[in-house]
């Protein structure tokens, strides 16, 4: 995990739990990194505006800000069962690793007793799924589709053709076959094209900002609904 997945997965891990804390050692267990590795990530997080605090104490640590984690929630420990189900369906789409921090979420504000009895249940409910594909150059295109930036991308197309591309993106498109789509204005072939993920080596999100594209302009292009030869490079 490279430290910006860290920074962010360390915050909803945080968020996950609050109002209780982690301490250093437990994150650095968790993350498989050095304590030293932790409190420096902490002190980076505060120092953009995240609202980290210590708790001093023994069973002190690291506690999120309550005001910015969930209330209580009444779900049913089988409801609770359902969802994680549900979401672990979906483990090999762009957003497993957000599906499961929305379920640590989920699970952490369940009060103790139905939160207790949804993990144990959770326990003896397995899917065999298989790991996240394309987990970094998703979460590179969500960035830059969220920040509204250009994309720089190294792409092998259909024919095992090499080339780097810089794409204005649009729209993340979930096709047949279980293959997912970026599609958005490649400059390169001065058009809109549909970018298969797992075609995708690598992906960098630029700090040009990116022409507005509305959604509905790509819907033509989108693999799968009622179009006549998509451009899927």
């Amino acid at each position: 995990m490279n430290r910006t997945d860290r920074l962010y997965a360390l915050v909803e891990e945080l968020r996950a739990v609050s109002p209780r804390c982690r301490s250093a050692r437990e994150l650095a267990e968790k993350f498989e990194v050095s304590v030293r590795t932790v409190e420096r990530d902490i002190s980076a997080l505060q120092q953009s505006g995240v609202p980290i605090y210590a708790e001093p104490g023994r069973r002190g640590g690291y506690v999120l800000d309550k005001r910015v984690s969930l209330p209580p929630l009444n779900f049913t420990p089988a409801e609770a069962v359902a969802v994680a189900v549900a979401l672990g369906q979906n483990a090999g789409n762009p957003f497993a690793f957000h599906a499961r921090s929305a379920l640590r979420k989920l699970v952490a504000a369940m009060p103790p007793p139905e939160g207790d009895r949804a993990r144990d249940l959770a326990s003896r409910v397995h899917l065999l799924v298989e790991p996240e594909p394309y987990p970094r150059v998703s979460r590179v295109i969500e960035q830059a589709l969220l920040h509204r930036r250009v994309l720089r991308i190294g792409y092998t197309d259909a024919k095992g053709q090499v080339t780097e591309r810089e794409v204005e993106p649009g729209v993340f498109v979930g096709g047949r076959g279980g293959h997912w789509y970026l599609v958005g204005w490649c400059r390169n072939r001065s058009d809109v094209r549909v970018f298969r993920l797992d075609r995708i080596s690598r992906a960098e999100e630029t700090d040009e900002v990116s022409p507005e594209h509305p959604p509905e302009s790509f819907s033509p292009k989108l693999p799968g609904l009622a179009f006549e030869n998509p451009k899927i490079e």
